[in-house]
C-alpha cells in the first residue's frame, strides 16, 4: 500500500514538473517573437516576388476568388490595389467594390474602372513599420483601442485606429475585407498594423466577416493577425494567405449610427 502511495506521489511530481517546464517553454518562445517584433519589427518582412512580377501565386488568387464568389455579390472592402486585384470587381459581380490604397500611381490603374459599385479611396497612413511593437502595446494598455467596445469608441486617443477612413467604410456592413496594403517591407513602410486592426473592428461590425490576410509569412502581419483576428478564427489558409470568419458581435453599435 505503502509503495502503491509512493508511486502515486511521484506520478504527481513528475505531472506537475511537466506542466511547468512546459509552461516555461512557451513563455520563452512568445517572449522571443516579441523581442523580435521589438527591436527588428521587419524581421522576415521583406516581401519577396516569387511569382514572377506577380505579387500572388495562381494558387493564392483562385483562394482569394473563392472566398469572394461564396459571398458574391457581397460588400468587399480591400486594403491595398495590386495589379491583380482590378478583376474583383467583376469577380464581385453586382456587389460593392472598395480600395484603399496609399500610392498615387496604383490608383491611375483603377481609375478607368471605377464606376457606382466600385470605388477608390486614397488614404494616409501616420505609422512606420518600426513603430510595430510600440503599437503593439499601446493598443493592450489602452480601452480606446479595445475591439469590445465597436465602432463609435474610435478616437485618435487610440493610435493605432484609421480614423480618417471614408464613411462609406465605417457605414457598411462588409461581407468580405481583404489586407494586403499598405506597404510593409521596410522600417520606414507605412505597415499593416492599422489596416489588420480596423479589419479586426469592422468585421466584428459585420455579418460573419471574413477577413483574409496576405504576407501572413511576415512578423507584423502575422503577431497582429492573432492579436485583432485571434487565431481561434482562422478558418482557412493558402500559401500567404490567412481566412478569418468572424462572428458579429451583438453589443456593438451598428455601423449605421456612426
Amino acid at each position: 500500500m505503502n509503495l502503491t502511495k509512493r508511486k502515486l506521489i511521484l506520478i504527481l511530481i513528475f505531472i506537475l514538473v511537466s506542466a511547468s517546464l512546459f509552461r516555461v517553454l512557451r513563455i520563452t518562445i512568445n517572449t522571443s517573437y516579441i523581442l523580435n517584433l521589438e527591436h527588428d519589427p521587419n524581421t522576415n518582412n521583406k516581401r519577396a516576388d516569387t511569382y514572377g512580377d506577380k505579387i500572388l501565386s495562381d494558387k493564392e488568387l483562385r483562394f482569394l476568388y473563392d472566398i469572394i464568389l461564396q459571398k458574391s455579390p457581397c460588400n468587399l472592402l480591400v486594403f491595398g490595389l495590386e495589379d491583380q486585384y482590378l478583376k474583383l470587381p467583376s469577380i464581385n459581380e453586382g456587389g460593392t467594390t472598395i480600395f484603399l490604397e496609399d500610392k498615387p500611381e496604383k490608383l491611375i490603374k483603377m481609375t478607368s474602372n471605377v464606376n457606382g459599385s466600385t470605388r477608390v479611396f486614397r488614404i494616409r497612413y501616420k505609422t512606420s513599420a518600426k513603430e510595430a511593437y510600440k503599437l503593439l502595446k499601446h493598443a493592450r494598455t489602452h480601452s480606446s483601442c479595445s475591439l469590445r467596445s465597436g465602432i463609435r469608441t474610435l478616437t485618435a486617443k487610440c493610435k493605432i485606429a484609421l480614423t480618417g477612413l471614408p464613411k462609406e467604410v465605417f457605414k457598411t456592413k462588409w461581407d468580405v475585407i481583404v489586407v494586403d496594403g499598405p506597404g510593409g517591407d521596410g522600417p520606414e513602410s507605412p505597415g499593416r498594423m492599422g489596416a489588420i486592426y480596423m479589419a479586426g473592428v469592422l468585421a466584428r461590425a459585420g455579418n460573419g466577416t471574413n477577413v483574409v490576410v496576405h504576407d501572413v509569412d511576415r512578423m507584423i502581419e502575422k503577431w497582429f493577425s492573432w492579436e485583432f483576428l485571434s487565431e481561434k478564427n482562422l478558418v482557412s489558409s493558402k500559401g500567404k494567405f490567412w481566412n478569418f470568419k468572424i462572428d458579429q458581435k451583438k453589443n456593438l453599435v451598428s455601423l449605421k449610427q456612426v
